[in-house]
């Protein structure tokens, strides 16, 4: 290609920067995909309590913009590769509109984790009266008690006399306590004594903080694709 002994020193360099580079972006996509599909799996209860669906909403558009990532990197693979020069500026627009979505998102995150426990409570004082007459919201709390090891948004107590299974502890064997009476001084010995609002609260702000540390870890790699990528533009011929 032309490029003569200490220039094509250079594109070389930028070529195979560009090619690492986007090997890593590549990597760090599958890895926002998997922690955003991890925490579809594990949120399910999430969209009930909180009231909204904006954490849900959230962790989509982070898997889309993570497949996204993964086929500009692929792209960009190709194009530092062949050394096509169209297939740079596209890479370089996809990248830098990626770049400033994901970098959002991630600070959006922890945006959010500072809110979740105002946003949580008032979710779960409004799905406390609806238990046992919506499913949804009943299986949210029943599946939240069950998994986080906690009763009621504060205590037990908040479910007073109507205290649910999903808040008794399992013994040794794997078999459930029946617990559902709080007894004459409103306690039960049997059942979870830890409020969910902590318990819950602590869940989703860990995952708040995984997924905005990888989007914008994410976001600051791609910074880089896009300086290596100008650059090995300009020194195609």
């Amino acid at each position: 290609m032309g490029w003569g002994g200490q220039k094509d020193g250079c594109g070389n360099f930028m070529k195979y920067s560009l090619f690492i580079v986007n090997l890593i972006i590549f990597l760090g996509g599958v890895i926002v995909v998997s922690l955003g599909i991890w925490t579809v799996v594990d949120k399910s209860f999430a969209n009930d309590l909180l009231g909204t669906n904006l954490y849900a909403g959230a962790v989509y558009i982070l898997i889309a913009t993570g497949l996204l990532v993964i086929i500009i990197s692929c792209l960009g693979c190709l194009g530092s590769v062949k050394e096509v020069r169209c297939m740079l500026v596209i890479y370089f627009i996809s990248l830098f509109l990626i770049f400033v979505t994901m970098l959002i998102g991630g600070i959006l995150g922890y945006v959010f984790r500072g809110k979740v426990e105002t946003t949580l409570r008032i979710g779960m004082e409004q799905s406390l009266r609806d238990y046992g007459n919506n499913k949804a919201i009943t299986e949210a709390w029943d599946e939240t008690q069950t998994r986080l090891k906690c009763c009621g948004i504060y205590s037990p107590k908040d479910w007073q006399n109507r205290l649910p299974a999903s808040c008794c502890k399992f013994t040794g064997n794997g078999i459930r306590i029946q617990c559902q009476s709080l007894g004459e001084n409103n306690n039960s010995f049997t059942s979870y004594t830890r409020g969910c609002l902590n318990v819950t609260t602590e869940f989703v702000k860990t995952h708040a903080v995984i997924i905005g540390t990888s989007g914008i870890v994410l976001a600051l790699l791609m910074i880089f694709g896009m300086i290596f990528s100008i650059a090995l533009f300009k020194l195609i011929e």
